[in-house]
């Protein structure tokens, strides 16, 4: 499985499929509360621009980060005003700026658990001191598997993508081991979905 393929495949139908979406929206204004109009935000796996469309219009200044190229196509297009660059969130060598505010929304649950604690240490690095991170994971529950592959077939084709599923404590425990404090939490249900939202400032 090729996650960044997947993306590419399903990109269009992904952007009209969550274009409407606004289970994250309680969380993401909260993030949006602690910052100042034309903060620098970095949006972590921004996928086709929907979020970053929100907080540009809320008066933040976006760059969006992403290694679906087809995704990026379609931010750019659709998200004019902000900034789309083609780059994976294993590798931020090219992202030289340090940002007001991290903005990551179902992007770090696809990444391997034993990779995930690396992987925001390097993000936090791009966090100005006094900046605010904002994370959204799929919630793990009781008796469920902590990392799967997951085939879909929802869009009239099949296509498959691996998740890594937290529990709110593990990933407030990341966090304050990177030396954040935690600022707001809140479980959140978007269809069949349990999600984890965190906000914490470093």
């Amino acid at each position: 499985m090729n996650l960044k393929d997947t993306y590419n495949k399903t990109a269009d139908d992904y952007f009209k499929d969550h274009k409407d979406d606004n289970w994250w929206k309680p969380g993401v204004d909260k993030f949006i509360s602690f910052l100042n109009r034309e903060s620098k935000v970095l949006d972590v796996g921004c996928g086709t621009g929907i979020k970053a469309k929100y907080l540009i219009e809320r008066g933040l200044n976006v760059t969006g980060i992403d290694f679906s190229d087809k995704c990026i196509e379609i931010a750019k297009r659709e998200v004019p005003e902000g900034k789309f660059i083609v780059s994976d969130i294993k590798d931020l060598s090219n992202i030289r700026d340090l940002f007001d505010g991290l903005f990551a929304q179902a992007s770090i649950l696809h990444i391997p658990k034993k990779e995930v604690f690396d992987i925001l240490r390097n993000l936090v690095a791009k966090l100005k001191t006094g900046g605010f991170f904002y994370i959204a994971l799929k919630e793990k529950k009781e008796g469920r598997k902590e990392e799967e592959i997951v085939i879909d077939n929802d869009y009239g084709y099949e296509y498959e993508r691996f998740f890594s599923y937290f529990t709110m404590d593990e990933i407030k425990s990341h966090l304050i081991n990177l030396g954040m404090e935690i600022c707001y939490e809140k479980f959140t249900t978007s269809g069949k979905a349990p999600w984890i939202q965190v906000i914490a400032k470093k």
